[in-house]
């Protein structure tokens, strides 16, 4: 019996796609979208093992409700549902319920089978990549994605390992060198930069964009801490630098600029971070430096250089004297100007040498200055007397070259004229008549000195003879007198040398100075600065005496230095004859010297030591012992006590001198 289906539903079609499903083998399974027969219309009962069908209009069947089997000929079966409008409770005419649900089963099949199909291409895909690297991984820029850890490891030691052992390229500031990675202590750990890999992730989405994005992938360093460090440190000769301020040098006389520099310190600890991260990039390493900035710029020296070193040295200097002139040349003029950082803007300061521009003009002039004399006192007939001093006239250089700088600005009338002006002598005739130069007022005499000696002691002795020692001056024997060398007329002498006889040029002259002591002692002359000899000499009152030494060059070393604290000026009058030395302070005499020797005490007992090879001189040697001198001034018209002080002094044993026999004759 044919099924009776509402008129307005006659036409209503629904075509079911099959849906493909990947099955287990690799191929795809179909699978029909379900659709509900009609239960509603008569079916025709058949075999206990056939499927209800669905009767077609006309009466035709239309093959199994569920599932639909598709006609032998291959088409896509059509099945076309009539369901009565009362099927669907509610539902309005003119509109198909039972199609609504059909289309949410259809959606929903769709969606679980593209999830399935996902489900077992994550699976697939999660099988086949186990143990790999995860894909877009790339180790310094090596694509390591997917390959298995053995075969990243090796595409990595064959593209990035032959570089490793070559020098790494760093920049520290402005200084480019380079660094040896053994040296360094610098290695790669493989193992540990695939770890850093990671292993394929779990997660689909993930596995998902691992296809379309790439992931840098950091080398893993070993680092030996000592020889990284010490090759940090060993940078440092090539990198570190103090500020260097920009500035003029002259080549003979031309002027070159000097560009500035800052100063710049290796950071020990960044430079070594920055080693480790990027040696082995394959690219240049930024080392952190610490800078100190300089004030000069280069734009500032280029100024200067312009407008001031150029116009400088374009063109001699001429300084006109009286009947002759001097020339600066260029030469003269580099020499002489100075350039220094100013404190403001970048640029450079100038200022002349004046020490440099005397010594080219001053010798070119001197024949046009006169020296004046000074006033000296004279002993003939056994009193002073004054010989008159003369006034001379010489250049006033500092007002002559004040307006040398200006000069230099021009590229044409560069001359100057020097000044003059009257010298008057340092002691005129009336400050030494008014010295108060006119009776001894401390003398001291010594003897017993060997013949050697006794030249060296005239030779100072008539060098020292006539001295002036002004009122608040400061007299010392090592400065007035200078070198004391053979050019100068001294011989060599004996010595006290490393506590033993010895011989020197100008040797004696500690006689000399032990006589000159004693005089200033008696005339009340305030000690400076005076040292005894090392152990005592019998021929000199003890701790009462002095030493003096100068180098081979004349500098001092042991001085005798002493004070005119009077309110009168005091001259020293020396008088050697063969066997004696005497000194006398005149002055204005003012105060009586008293001496009072102490005992001795702490006597110690000589040494044996052996003396030179040549000229050697035995001797039993003298024990040491300390004494003391108390030195008593009063005043010399009242007899009050002024001052008593007391000077103790240790003397060292003198060693006994014990002479080698002179070698036997064959």
């Amino acid at each position: 019996m044919e099924p009776q289906w509402p008129k307005s539903h006659a036409e209503q079609t629904d075509v079911l796609a099959p849906v493909q499903k990947p099955d287990t083998q690799g191929g795809t399974t179909q699978i029909p979208h379900p659709a509900s027969p009609d239960t509603s219309a008569p079916t025709t009962p058949g075999p206990a093992s056939s499927q209800p069908t669905t009767q077609l209009p006309g009466g035709q069947p239309a093959g199994p409700a569920w599932p639909p089997v598709g006609p032998p000929t291959g088409e896509e079966p059509t099945v076309r549902l009539h369901p009565p409008a009362s099927a669907v409770p509610g539902t309005p005419p003119g509109e198909d319920g039972a199609t609504k649900r059909s289309g949410k089963r259809k959606a929903a099949l769709i969606g679980g089978a593209v999830f399935g199909a996902l489900a077992v291409l994550y699976g697939v895909d999660l099988a086949l990549t186990t143990g790999e690297v995860p894909r877009g991984v790339t180790v310094v820029g090596v694509d390591v994605g997917g390959e298995s850890r053995l075969d990243a490891e090796a595409m990595l030691r064959r593209q990035i390992e032959p570089r490793l052992t070559q020098p790494v390229e760093v920049v520290a500031g402005d200084v480019k060198t380079a660094v040896e990675p053994d040296k360094a202590g610098l290695t790669i750990d493989w193992k540990a930069t695939l770890d850093e890999a990671g292993d394929q992730p779990l997660n689909p989405i993930t596995r998902l964009t691992s296809f379309f994005t790439t992931e840098e992938v950091g080398i893993t360093t070993t680092t030996d801490n000592g020889r990284l460090a010490a090759a940090v440190e060993g940078l440092r000769g090539k990198t570190d630098r103090d500020p260097a301020e920009g500035g003029i040098k002259f080549e003979g006389a031309t002027p070159v600029a000097v560009e500035p520099k800052q100063g710049q310190r290796l950071d020990a600890e960044g430079a070594r971070q920055a080693l480790v991260d990027g040696w082995a990039t394959g690219k240049t390493v930024q080392l952190p430096v610490d800078t100190t900035p300089v004030k000069t710029t280069s734009e500032g020296v280029q100024q200067a250089l312009e407008e001031i070193a150029k116009p400088a040295v374009s063109a001699p200097v001429v300084v006109h004297g009286e009947g002759k002139d001097a020339t600066l040349t260029p030469t003269h003029i580099a020499s002489a100007l100075v350039f220094t950082p100013a404190e403001k803007g970048g640029g450079l300061t100038v200022k002349l040498d004046e020490k440099k521009v005397l010594a080219a003009c001053k010798p070119q002039l001197a024949e046009t200055e006169v020296e004046g004399k000074d006033a000296e006192i004279v002993f003939s007939g056994g009193a002073p007397t004054v010989t008159p001093s003369v006034d001379g006239k010489g250049i006033d250089w500092k007002k002559s070259l004040t307006p040398l700088m200006e000069v230099l600005k021009k590229p044409e009338g560069r001359e100057l004229t020097a000044t003059y002006v009257p010298k008057r002598a340092k002691v005129t005739t009336e400050a030494a008549n008014n010295l108060g130069i006119k009776e001894v007022i401390g003398e001291f005499t010594t003897g017993g000195f060997k013949y050697d000696s006794g030249i060296n002691i005239r030779t100072v002795a008539e060098e020292v003879n006539g001295a002036i020692v002004k009122p608040g001056e400061t007299f010392s024997l090592n400065e007035f007198t200078g070198p004391r060398t053979a050019a100068q007329g001294y011989v060599e002498a004996g010595v006290i040398k490393d506590g033993a006889p010895g011989r020197e040029t100008g040797g004696g002259i500690s006689q000399f100075a032990t006589t000159l002591y004693n005089a200033a002692y008696f005339a009340a002359m305030t000690d400076a600065g005076h040292k005894e000899h090392s152990y005592y000499i019998s021929r000199y009152p003890a701790a009462r005496e002095a030493t003096v030494f100068q180098n081979h060059d004349g500098s001092s070393v042991i001085d005798l230095r002493f004070t005119n604290d009077t309110e009168t000026g005091v001259a020293i009058q020396t008088v050697w004859t063969p066997g004696s030395i005497t000194v006398r302070i005149w002055g204005t005499k003012k105060y009586e010297v008293e001496s009072v020797t102490g005992g001795r005490t702490d006597f110690t007992q000589p040494q044996e030591k052996e003396g030179p090879e040549e000229n050697c001189h035995p001797s039993d040697g003298a024990p040491g012992f300390t004494t003391t001198d108390t030195r008593i001034i009063r005043d010399a018209a009242t007899g009050a006590e002024i001052s008593r002080k007391t000077r103790s002094v240790r003397y060292n044993p003198q060693p006994k001198i014990v002479c080698k026999p002179p070698p036997a004759e064959r």
